[in-house]
């Protein structure tokens, strides 16, 4: 399936110059959103994953229907603040300032296979600090799964060494 139909390009959003490239008519449109979600679940399925976890909010988006068609957890990762329990965090760059991702402390059990999903791989930031969560957990990332990789951004430069499933590239 030809997934780059159902997304659409926003010239000049959030600002001048970038061009965001919007899933909401790929999740408007049953079957394509079914399909990208089967693809994502096979490619889980040979990585023995045990639990997903995805950072807010189009983490969410794609992780939870594919831990449902696995029947495993999902773990959000949210940003400081956002869980009510006992959490670990770590603070990461963003391009002005800094950040703080969350998850509960008791999200992942140590040992277990964990898979990372997102709408898109950018440069890479949200990302690696998702891994790094999940490794301060014990767990182990076996993978990371995007709709969308957006090439020239160079995000699999940080998050080097981890096996990385995209259904297209711009």
């Amino acid at each position: 399936m030809d997934f780059k139909q159902y997304i659409a390009d926003v010239p000049d959003f959030p600002e001048e110059g970038i061009v965001f490239r919007d899933i909401s008519p790929l999740m408007a449109d049953g079957e394509a959103y079914k399909e990208a979600t089967r693809q994502i679940v096979e490619y889980a399925k040979g990585k023995g994953v045990e639990m997903i976890v995805g950072p807010e909010a189009r983490g969410f988006i794609v992780g939870c229907p594919v831990a449902n068609e696995l029947g495993i957890g999902f773990a959000p990762c949210r940003k400081k603040g956002k869980l009510p329990r006992e959490t670990v965090e770590v603070s990461y760059g963003l391009e002005y300032g800094n950040d703080i991702l969350q998850l509960h402390k008791d999200a992942i059990k140590p040992g277990q296979k964990v898979l990372i999903t997102d709408d898109l791989l950018a440069t890479g930031g949200t990302i690696a600090a998702t891994i790094e969560l999940v490794e301060k957990l014990g767990g182990e990332v076996v993978g990371a799964a995007f709709f969308i990789e957006l090439a020239d951004l160079k995000g699999r430069d940080k998050i080097e060494g981890y096996d990385i499933f995209k259904l297209m590239t711009y």
